[in-house]
């Protein structure tokens, strides 16, 4: 496998990610679909990609007073916890399981948009009429 290739997807995923869009949404379908990295050896880099990445962009944040930090600590425990809960799962469960697992999570992830964009069409036909 080519350096270059994974250091593309790598820089891919990472533009995604510091931007708070998910990196691991562009990162592990490009590792496993293109690169024929292992589901689970590639849910385990995004896990690992995520803490230089998520360092730097709550850094960038912050310096620019964009953090709120009341009630961070509410989201930083159950985060690092069910982080912790994933990367167990990816260890025991068959790749099949994880895959049809990050389908079905893509699936639901690009629903929350159609429906925002179906409810807000909704609201403006109310204000037309």
């Amino acid at each position: 496998m080519s350096f270059y290739l994974l250091f593309l997807c790598g820089v891919a995923g990472g533009l995604i990610g510091g931007m708070g869009m998910g990196g691991g949404t562009l990162l592990i379908p490009l590792l496993t679909l293109f690169l024929g990295v292992p589901q689970g050896a590639a849910q385990g880099v995004n896990l690992l990609s995520f803490l230089p990445m998520s360092f730097v962009a709550l850094s960038v944040h912050a310096k620019n007073g964009l953090l709120q930090r009341e009630g961070l600590w509410q989201f930083i425990v159950p985060a690092l916890l069910f982080s912790a809960l994933g990367g167990l799962c990816a260890l025991v469960l068959p790749a099949k399981i994880l895959r049809k697992g990050f389908g079905l999570f893509l699936i639901l992830l690009a629903g929350f948009p159609l429906s925002a964009a179906f409810s807000g069409r909704e609201k403006r036909k109310e204000k037309i009429s």
